[in-house]
């Protein structure tokens, strides 16, 4: 455990950062792996959970909750599976 004060509030942010950016990557988790299945299946509400999944990626990336290059990487592979099964 630290003894410095600055180090100690570093701990207690990054903490509290863990934690939301551990529930904004579960949701992400579970948008991508809606927008796949709905588009494996051909549902008529698959453009809406493509939708959804990328703007939470975007904006996942913007905030820093997951790398840039990450969510422009998974972005694209869901892209791809929907025009392969268009």
């Amino acid at each position: 455990m630290a003894n410095i004060e600055s180090q100690k509030k570093r701990n207690r942010q990054n903490e509290r950062r863990r934690l939301r950016n551990k529930t904004v990557r579960t949701e992400l988790k579970t948008r991508v792996k809606s927008a796949r299945e709905a588009i494996e299946r051909s549902a008529p509400e698959a453009a809406d959970e493509l939708r959804t999944a990328q703007k939470r990626l975007a904006k996942a990336g913007a905030k820093g909750a997951v790398h840039k290059r990450q969510a422009a990487r998974r972005t694209s592979r869901l892209m791809r599976r929907a025009i392969k099964n268009d």
